[in-house]
């Protein structure tokens, strides 16, 4: 009987964990989408198009002098 309860105590607890666990998954998808999409914009973007220009320049600049 005592094996029943506990077994019963269990369950109960993990579909409650579940439960608060996937109500918060479905907030932070919606912040991940929009990071996401945040990421995408030319703003965004810009600093890392600005670091491959600066890599790219000294290697067209080694071109020219040869």
């Amino acid at each position: 009987m005592i094996v029943a309860v506990v077994v019963v105590a269990i369950v109960v607890v993990a579909v409650i964990v579940g439960l608060i666990l996937r109500g918060r998954t479905s907030a932070d998808g919606v912040d991940s989408f929009r990071r996401q999409i945040d990421a995408l914009s030319p703003e965004a973007r810009r600093p890392t198009v600005d670091q491959v220009k600066n890599v790219e320049r000294p290697a067209d600049d080694d071109d020219e002098g040869s």
